[in-house]
Order: C-alpha cells, then structure tokens, then sequence
C-alpha cells in the first residue's frame, strides 16, 4: 500500500507545542505491520476520521487521527489532524492484541 501524506503545518506546530510530536514523526506509524484503525464515528460528521495506534520509527507507541482518502487502488492520501503519545490503557490494548 502506498501513502501520501499531508497536514495543516500551523495545527503541526500546536501539536509539537501541545505533545511533543510532528507530523513527519506521526507517518511512521502506518509503517508499524501491527498498527490498529478505528473509524472514529463520533467526530466524523463533517469528514470521515480514523484513528490508529501504532508504534512509530522511534518504538513509540502513537495515537494518530487522520482521514483516508483512495487515491487509485493501493494508493491512498492521509491528512493527519493530531497525534500523540498513547496513553497507559491504549499501551495496554495495542500489547494485549500484538503479544
């Protein structure tokens, strides 16, 4: 599968300000084989979001929210919206279904 990426560079800089992590760093998430999406229903009234867990190029554990949308088969653009480090109880769920 091929990704494009792409953010909104000032939200990056309040997402470095407020978590610590750019956008850049939030890419690699979708590289980790193990990494979780969830359609997040209830902030998708406007676009359709998703949220993924997954380790990033570091081996840090990452929430991402982002969209999807398909480009061609097997390409597909994502627009990241914010990311983060992942909290104990999502650590917890990502290590129970990748033991």
């Amino acid at each position: 599968m091929r990704y494009q990426f792409d953010w909104d560079p000032a939200k990056e800089r309040r997402n470095i300000h407020r978590h610590g992590v750019s956008f850049r760093q939030a890419t690699s998430v979708f590289r980790d084989p193990n990494q979780v999406s969830a359609y997040d229903e209830g902030h998708s009234d406007v676009e359709e979001r998703w949220v993924t867990l997954g380790l990033d190029s570091s081996g840090t554990l990452r929430v991402v929210v982002h969209t999807f949308v398909e480009l061609e088969e097997d390409a597909w653009r994502i627009r990241i919206i914010s990311a983060r480090k992942a909290t104990t109880v999502e650590t917890r769920q990502y290590r129970e279904r990748n033991p």
